[in-house]
């Protein structure tokens, strides 16, 4: 029977204690909850070393300070912290994931006085985001109604709550059309990602990738650009219409918990996958950069 994220044992680092998973509770009044009022990192430990801990700490600090947020522990802390939590957890490889929000002190949209809370928990049932059987044979995506929208309606730079919204509402009109995923278009109607992970096409030794102006700039994404670089390919970041995905050979997306993952068709486009592609190559490279980063 799979484990519910309420219901299970271990320990959370809450507000600079570790607290056990079932006792770690917040009020149901709170900015936090009520108005999206948050911030979070997604990471990976391997081998019981997070990759690029302090890259996500440093983001989950400028996305608090993007939503004003002041979180009240340094850099140094967080990530004192989330180590010793997956020593405290008996983790090798887990899922990590910080979390800062305003708490139930004030009601309302003023944010001048706000209490702000801190938490840290980590999970090892996410090391395969997605199915295996998926992850080998690709996934199926289908084309959102719902769409990122201008960089003036939402600080986009910042890993927030609020924004993620749109991504649930695209996952579940996926699935329910009996798709895996969701691709995300723009406000301008460009090609921008899937609900939770950044994309990537492959024509030859083109790769191309869509720019991120109003979407997250993933780490994974960035890893995986300078991988694919060193290797020689043409990483070319630009303004992608869907019209022009037929044009290409094959697809894939990016993300800390997907880390490289194959896609097998997108609407009525199909792609190429299994062990003789190239994205099937950059899964075992990018595998081996991470687990032997540490």
């Amino acid at each position: 029977m799979l484990k519910t994220f309420e219901d299970r044992d271990g320990w959370i680092w809450y507000d600079g204690k570790l607290v056990e998973w079932k006792k770690a509770k917040t009020h149901v009044i709170g900015q936090g909850l009520h108005y999206a009022s948050a911030v979070f990192e997604g990471e990976r430990a391997y081998n019981g070393k997070i990759f690029k801990s302090d890259e996500h700490t440093k983001r989950l600090f400028k996305s608090a300070e993007t939503i004003g947020i002041k979180i009240p522990y340094t850099h140094n802390e967080i990530n004192i912290a989330k180590n010793e939590l997956i020593l405290k957890m008996n983790f090798k490889d887990c899922y990590v994931r910080p979390f800062a929000w305003r708490g139930g002190k004030l009601m309302g949209l003023s944010t001048s006085n706000s209490d702000v809370h801190v938490s840290i928990a980590v999970w090892d049932d996410w090391t395969t985001y997605y199915k295996l059987e998926d992850m080998k044979h690709g996934l199926t995506l289908i084309t959102s109604p719902w769409k990122r929208p201008s960089p003036e309606s939402i600080p986009f730079e910042a890993k927030a709550s609020g924004p993620y919204l749109i991504c649930t509402l695209s996952k579940s009109f996926a699935e329910e059309k009996g798709f895996n995923e969701a691709l995300m278009l723009d406000y301008r109607g460009y090609v921008a990602e899937a609900t939770s992970s950044n994309i990537f096409l492959i024509k030859g030794k083109e790769i191309h990738t869509p720019i991120p102006d109003c979407f997250l700039n993933g780490i994974t994404r960035q890893t995986v650009i300078s991988m694919v670089k060193d290797q020689g390919f043409d990483l070319i970041e630009r303004h992608i219409k869907p019209d022009e995905l037929k044009n290409y050979d094959e697809v894939f997306l990016t993300g800390t918990a997907a880390e490289i993952t194959p896609v097998k068709s997108i609407d009525n486009l199909n792609f190429k996958t299994g062990d003789n592609t190239t994205t099937y190559q950059f899964m075992k490279d990018y595998r081996a950069l991470v687990t032997n980063s540490n």
